[in-house]
């Protein structure tokens, strides 16, 4: 499969939303409802969108069709606690990762993660930090094996979360 690697505009914002909407929906039917279960709207796509300086959004498309993106921003989402990190004078946050359910276990997830450190290193950022759900519908095998560190367990709003990061070297 021919995959192509490009930064979202507002025009990717509905097919980004669907693409979000196909992934809860797949999580919720496997893992019964959750946080992950929570919709993205394209309303929200677009708010993330509005200040390239601060996010990227990062789509995978084959045959003109989007079927993975992450986003990376420089704003920490709520649900990190910067205490646990690794000191780093400008980390990126990645969140809204995606794989869409029909393209999973085909190596896009990965190929996504190396565009993001690529994108990272030219931002310039020091460090890429996530949370995933500490839950079978949690993704940390994956970032563990796309060489993440695993920094800490936490709890969120009751949500179980190990927090990620991903020292950038020059």
């Amino acid at each position: 499969m021919k995959l192509t690697f490009a930064t979202a505009t507002i025009t990717d914002a509905t097919e980004l939303a669907a693409l979000h909407t196909a992934v809860v929906e797949d999580l919720t039917q496997r893992f019964g409802h959750g946080s992950w279960s929570s919709p993205t709207t394209e309303r929200g796509i677009l708010a993330n969108m509005r200040l390239p300086k601060f996010s990227r959004t990062l789509i995978a498309r084959s045959n003109r069709r989007i079927i993975g993106t992450l986003r990376l921003a420089t704003k920490k989402p709520w649900a990190i606690d910067t205490s646990y990190f690794t000191a780093a004078p400008r980390p990126l946050y990645l969140t809204g990762a995606a794989v869409h359910p029909s393209h999973q276990h085909k190596g896009i997830g990965r190929q996504l993660m190396r565009q993001a450190e690529s994108m990272a290193h030219a931002w310039p950022a020091d460090a890429i930090r996530l949370d995933a759900f500490d839950a079978a519908a949690g993704a940390g095998p994956f970032y563990a094996k796309c060489g993440l560190r695993e920094v800490a367990h936490v709890v969120y709003k009751k949500d179980p979360l190990i927090y990620f990061e991903l020292i950038l070297s020059r």
